[in-house]
C-alpha cells in the first residue's frame, strides 16, 4: 500500500507543475501503465510492448530537454501515438507468405474483455484513437485534438461517436467495462 501511495504521490507532483524534473525512472513507474493501455487499444496486445519499448527508449533520449513544466503524460502519450502509426506503416510494408499459415498470437491479457477489444478494433480510426487517448490515456480533448488534429470539439465529437457506437455494437451482457472506461481516472472534458 505504501509502493502504491509513493506512485500516486509522485503523478501528483508530475501532472502539477514543477520547478524540478523526476529522475526518468520515476516517469516510467507512474505513466507507464498509461502509456501501455494506450498502446494495447491502438496495437492490439502483439505489438503494444514494442510500441511501450520504444516510447519510453526516444522518451529517455529527449527527456533531457523536456521543459521542466511540460505535461509529461500528455508528451509520451504523443509520442507512443507517433510510435503506433510508425509500427502500422511498418506492419503493411512487411511481406506476408502466401503458403504458410500466419501464427496466431497469444491473446489479449487477462484484464482485458476480448469482446470489447474487438468492439473497439471496429471502430473507425478517428474514434479509435479518440476514445484511446481521452478515456484510456486520461488526456483532455484540446490535447487529443492536439495528436489527432483538429479541434478539441472535434476530437469530443470523435469520442463521444465513439463510445456511442462501442455501447451499440458491445452486445455483452455486463456492459459496465463501457460505462468503467468512461468513467476512469475522472478525465478531466
Amino acid at each position: 500500500m505504501e509502493a502504491r501511495s509513493d506512485l500516486t504521490n509522485a503523478k501528483a507532483r508530475t501532472s502539477t507543475k514543477v520547478t524540478r524534473k523526476q529522475p526518468f525512472e520515476t516517469v516510467v513507474a507512474v505513466h507507464g501503465a498509461t502509456v501501455l493501455r494506450v498502446c494495447r487499444a491502438v496495437l492490439g496486445a502483439v505489438d503494444a510492448d514494442d510500441a511501450w519499448s520504444e516510447t519510453f527508449l526516444s522518451a529517455m533520449r529527449a527527456y533531457p530537454e523536456l521543459p521542466a513544466d511540460a505535461n509529461i503524460e500528455a508528451w509520451l502519450v504523443t509520442i507512443a501515438h507517433r510510435k503506433a502509426i510508425d509500427a502500422t506503416r511498418a506492419k503493411l510494408r512487411r511481406a506476408i507468405p502466401t503458403d504458410i499459415l500466419p501464427e496466431t498470437a497469444a491473446g489479449p491479457a487477462t484484464e482485458q474483455d476480448p469482446d470489447l477489444v474487438a468492439a473497439l478494433d471496429r471502430l473507425p480510426p478517428k474514434q479509435k484513437q479518440a476514445v484511446t487517448y481521452h478515456y484510456l490515456g486520461g488526456l483532455p480533448y484540446a490535447q487529443v485534438a492536439g495528436i489527432l488534429g483538429g479541434s478539441a470539439d472535434a476530437a469530443r465529437r470523435s469520442a463521444a461517436d465513439g463510445i456511442a457506437a462501442l455501447r451499440r455494437t458491445y452486445s455483452n451482457s455486463t456492459s459496465d467495462a463501457i460505462t468503467s472506461l468512461t468513467a476512469k481516472g475522472g478525465v478531466s472534458r
